[in-house]
């Protein structure tokens, strides 16, 4: 598991894509994930999403901001992704979580 932290400028929403629900607003959006880490430590980006129509049509969502890794409270390193063809010439780093269990 890995938790991650992040944050967003709510001036680069755009209200007309908020969906006033039952039990509050809500703005749907993408996270990605990288494989590296840029030169401010952020591991990915957040943005909004848009419809298949935007998307057909080129349109890419706001960036919105940016995740990080929150450091010690990941049990386990993130893995890199690994295509079917490379899995199977480079075997999975081996954790060994038994050093932190308390019995």
């Amino acid at each position: 598991m890995r938790i991650l932290k992040g944050s967003i400028d709510v001036s680069k929403i755009d209200k007309s894509k908020l969906i006033v629900g039952k039990k509050g607003t809500y703005l749907n959006v993408s996270i990605i994930v990288r494989d590296d880490v840029d030169q401010y430590g952020n591991t990915g980006s957040i943005t909004q999403d848009t419809t298949k129509e935007e998307r057909e049509q080129g349109i890419k969502g706001t960036i919105l901001g940016n995740i990080k890794d929150l450091p010690g409270k990941s049990p386990v390193a993130p893995t890199p992704y690994y295509s079917e063809e490379l899995s199977n010439k480079i075997p999975p780093p081996v954790v060994n979580l038994a050093d932190d269990l308390p019995f």
